[in-house]
């Protein structure tokens, strides 16, 4: 069960962190970690998809991430 959930951690981790790299900081995708699990989990990286999943979920997101959705925005 551990090994699943730390497998699951990582992947998800690294998924995120190759959708956003070029845009977004190692504190922005902590703060959007669980919101990206919860809401955008099968989007596919790259092209700007994860933000734009993030984006169309805003209602649901936590306020740390909206933040960071939002300045992403601008």
């Amino acid at each position: 069960m551990t090994r699943t959930v730390l497998a699951a951690f990582v992947f998800t981790t690294l998924a995120f962190t190759a959708a956003s790299a070029q845009d977004f900081t190692a504190e922005q995708r902590a703060a959007c970690s669980a919101d990206y699990n919860s809401f955008c989990k099968g989007t596919m990286p790259g092209g700007g998809r994860v933000l734009a999943c993030l984006s169309k979920n805003t209602d649901k997101l936590s306020a740390a991430c909206k933040k960071v959705v939002a300045e992403a925005k601008k």
